[in-house]
């Protein structure tokens, strides 16, 4: 093949030659482009048929169902139909998607010199999700702020790709949250300025999460929710989408069905109590069709770096996750979305969860030992 010629040409030169202080650089192109070319020579090593590059590629493929009904939803929105919605949708986010990607690799391939390491494939998946947690009409500036801030602060100084505590993505939208608040929730969301091909030059109003933390109703109905044909984030409308992108997740083994299904029931289960008691009084199930719940229970809860990873522990964090999510959400009426938060929090709880978990499964084969002696 022409082009794995030229890279074999080129390779001497990034990895002995006068540019190899550029191989992290070449290496990180190279894996893009082909499945690397080395093997094991010695010892002992689990081959499987899948690797890094092609887990990121699954759960990239995973997103595209919300990441397209998110171009057509921001176009009809603005009052848009058709091919035209989608259009103007796509050219919404693509920016965005350009500078999460620009930014976010450009930082972790500099890092990646200074250590004399690899660049790891991880950012492939962070850089596409981070545009999708995001208000389209969110500042590109804001974008690599808080693109800048994810990778550096949320990824790096825990020791790069599999090291980081929380989710990189949710850190990127925690900081842009808290830092330009206004931007991020509120009635400037979903705010269009542009003129092009029709599109009105207005705003929505308020999201679903809004109105059920104010009104206690929202003006969509529970299958324009499911469908995610409702204001918000870009691609955290459709539950519909969502799910089949889980569901690819699930059958491929790459998300745990276990946090996914506890995130769900978690949710389920507080927002039942809650309008047990008297605190709610729309639909429980609300809460998994409207904002990030389902989002973040599909791709930002089953992050196999962040979350639990002995099995009980994972439904012990599933199920608080969604607990917590709906508890924000109702306890706290001034901030309507908790799934954030109650990852993030759940993200820093993990390794207590499975450290108490490992300890009982000690514990009990200790116990078992005595009684057979």
């Amino acid at each position: 093949m022409g082009l794995r010629k030229i890279v074999d040409d080129l390779k001497p030169t990034f990895t002995e030659g006068k540019l190899s202080f550029l191989a992290s650089t070449f290496d990180a192109i190279e894996t893009f482009l082909f499945v690397p070319n080395t093997t094991t020579k010695k010892g002992a090593h689990v081959r499987d048929s899948i690797d890094m590059k092609r887990t990121m590629f699954f759960v990239v493929l995973a997103l595209i169902p919300a990441f397209l009904f998110g171009c057509y939803n921001t176009g009809s929105q603005v009052g848009l139909e058709g091919f035209t919605a989608f259009w103007y949708g796509l050219v919404r986010v693509l920016p965005m998607v350009a500078v999460s990607y620009i930014v976010g690799l450009g930082i972790e391939i500099i890092y990646a010199q200074i250590r004399k390491e690899e660049v790891a494939e991880g950012y492939f998946v962070t850089g596409f999700l981070i545009p999708m947690i995001m208000p389209v009409s969110t500042p590109l500036w804001m974008v690599a702020l808080g693109v800048a801030f994810a990778v550096i602060f949320g990824k790096e100084v825990f020791g790069g790709t599999g090291m980081n505590v929380f989710n990189p993505a949710l850190v990127a939208r925690a900081f842009v949250f808290f830092a330009f608040t206004p931007q991020m929730s509120g009635e400037k969301v979903w705010f269009s300025d542009w003129k092009m091909m029709g599109a009105t030059d207005a705003t929505t109003g308020a999201t679903a999460l809004e109105q059920l933390a104010t009104k206690g109703e929202m003006q969509w109905s529970a299958m324009d929710a499911f469908l995610g044909f409702i204001p918000g984030s870009f691609g955290e409308t459709s539950t519909l989408c969502i799910l089949l992108g889980g569901a690819l997740l699930l059958y491929t083994g790459i998300a745990s069905w276990r946090t996914m299904l506890s995130v769900f029931v978690g949710g389920l289960a507080m927002g039942y109590l809650f309008q047990a008691v008297g605190l709610t009084e729309y639909p429980a199930y609300y809460h998994l069709l409207v904002g990030g719940f389902a989002f973040g229970a599909v791709f930002m809860a089953t992050d196999p770096v962040t979350s639990a990873q002995t099995n009980v522990g994972k439904y012990i964090v599933g199920f608080m996750t969604g607990a917590l999510a709906v508890m924000v959400r109702v306890v706290n009426p001034a901030y309507p979305e908790g799934m954030m938060l109650a990852i993030l929090f759940m993200n820093a709880l993990a390794p207590t969860v499975d450290y108490f978990v490992v300890e009982a499964n000690i514990n009990r084969r200790k116990n078992r030992v005595k009684t057979v002696k």
